[in-house]
């Protein structure tokens, strides 16, 4: 039984390609004394020979970069959460980072723990839907690491973030609603401490009050199916059940549809339903989802751009609104 060949050494690389060993250190990092294009190949060329795999950790520590981009996410199960890493995870790729992906399940004190973790990791940026406060963040700018919050910017909160429009975007929801001839609209509302949840649910209240004889009720939810049967067992059980619902993630109308078929109501005959994020899964719903699109690839570029080189503190990217058969279009 022989040994497993010990790694390639940059020693090694050094004395097959014919330089030093500072000279093969100048090529892996990209500096910092220049060396020549035929000089360069040769090095290369030896190190594909030997499959030298320079110290990524080491590395780190000299140039202070790990080419690691930290997200955190309060739910991958929820398909919107899911979608966005990938496009984050795809738009990273291409500019040559890696993604460390953490996921808060909605816990306050998880979250916190994960900060300090990619913290630790001294990662290149880190990216944060935050089910906290934003100013609890601040842990993050005191260790000098880029951040952007992907969400509504909180008022006296100076951090850069991106977002789309959740209070147009809502707005747009009620007024193709009222369109159908809908007047009493309610409202499945995201957990209230969100900014994004509440822009949702300002939107909703500002389009019922500019219609003047709309009506309105509502209910606050988590983003899970659970939550969106409940709270669609609970608006639409009563003799007054609005006639149709602007829900605030596709996750809750999933639950809603649910809940409609218990209550052996049609979708969208006696209740219209349109959703807020436009995920694949609002396509093969029964019927499927009218949505408030939320477009995850620009979003996800707009937040890496920021990270990697800082222009704007705020930037907002356009909803669409995509008519489907649960509004009655």
């Amino acid at each position: 039984m022989t040994d497993d060949p010990k790694p390639a050494t940059r020693k090694n690389v050094a004395e097959l390609s014919g330089v030093s060993g500072a000279v093969v250190s100048y090529v892996v990092n990209g500096g910092p004394r220049p060396v020549s294009a035929q000089t360069r190949e040769r090095v290369l060329a030896a190190m594909q020979e030997l499959n030298y795999r320079p110290n990524a950790a080491a590395r780190a520590l000299r140039l202070r970069r790990t080419n690691a981009i930290g997200l955190i996410l309060p739910d991958i199960s929820n398909p919107y959460f899911g979608e966005f890493a990938k496009a984050i995870e795809d738009a990273a790729f291409d500019r040559g980072f890696a993604l460390i992906l953490g996921n808060s399940s909605n816990d306050p004190d998880r979250e916190a723990a994960q900060l300090d973790s990619f913290i630790d990791r001294q990662v290149d940026g880190l990216l944060v839907i935050s089910v906290r406060r934003h100013a609890e963040l601040s842990i993050v700018r005191d260790a000098q690491i880029p951040l952007v919050v992907i969400d509504q910017p909180e008022k006296g909160v100076d951090l850069p973030t991106v977002v789309i429009d959740n209070y147009r975007g809502a707005r747009a929801a009620v007024e193709h609603l009222r369109s159908h001839g809908h007047r009493r609209i309610g409202l499945i509302g995201g957990p209230p401490l969100l900014p994004g949840s509440r822009a949702r649910q300002a939107g909703w209240r500002d389009a019922l009050n500019e219609i003047g004889d709309g009506q309105g009720v509502q209910a606050v939810a988590p983003f899970t199916r659970l939550g969106g049967l409940e709270a669609g067992l609970q608006l639409l059980s009563g003799p007054d059940r609005p006639s149709a619902l602007f829900v605030s993630s596709d996750i809750q109308s999933i639950g809603v549809l649910r809940a409609c078929a218990q209550l052996d109501l049609r979708v969208p005959d006696e209740v219209a339903l349109i959703s807020f994020d436009g995920t694949q899964a609002a396509e093969f719903t029964a019927p499927p989802l009218t949505v408030i699109h939320q477009p995850v690839d620009l979003i996800a570029t707009a937040a890496l751009d920021m990270l990697l080189a800082p222009t704007a503190q705020h930037k907002v990217v356009p909803y669409t609104l995509i008519p489907r058969a649960s509004c009655g279009c």
